[in-house]
C-alpha cells in the first residue's frame, strides 16, 4: 500500500479527466466526479450514480447532477508505486465515465475494461 495525500490523489483524478478526449468531454453533461476517502461497499474503486445520457429524454430537467465518486483508500490499498496509483485512477475515471454514457460492465470488459 502506497500512502498519497488527498491532493494529490486528487490531481491525479484531475489529470485523468484531462486525458478524456475532448468530442467526449463536451457531450458529458450534468455530471460531477469527486473523490472519496472510503467506497458504500467494500471492492469498489468508483461508482457512477445518476441517469445515463442515452436514458435521458425530454422529462430530464431539473434534476441534480449525475456523480461519479472515486474511492481513494481501496485504490491505494492495491497500489504500491504512484505509477500504479496513476494508472488505476486512470482505468476507473475511464470505466466510470463509460457508465455515464450508458455502457454497462459487461461491455466494458468486453472492451478490456
Amino acid at each position: 500500500m502506497i500512502d498519497v495525500p488527498l491532493s494529490r490523489f486528487e490531481e491525479l483524478v484531475a489529470e485523468a479527466l484531462d486525458t478524456v478526449p475532448p468530442d467526449l468531454a463536451k457531450v458529458m453533461d450534468n455530471v460531477v466526479v469527486v473523490v472519496v476517502d472510503d467506497p458504500p461497499e467494500p471492492g469498489l474503486l468508483g461508482l457512477y450514480t445518476g441517469i445515463p445520457l442515452t436514458e435521458r429524454g425530454e422529462w430530464y430537467s431539473g434534476v441534480l447532477p449525475d456523480r461519479i465518486e472515486i474511492y481513494r483508500n481501496p485504490t491505494l490499498e492495491i497500489c504500491e508505486t504512484e505509477e500504479d496509483v496513476v494508472e488505476e485512477v486512470q482505468i476507473t475515471v475511464v470505466h466510470e465515465i463509460a457508465h455515464h454514457f450508458g455502457i454497462d460492465d459487461e461491455r466494458l470488459h468486453q472492451l478490456g475494461w
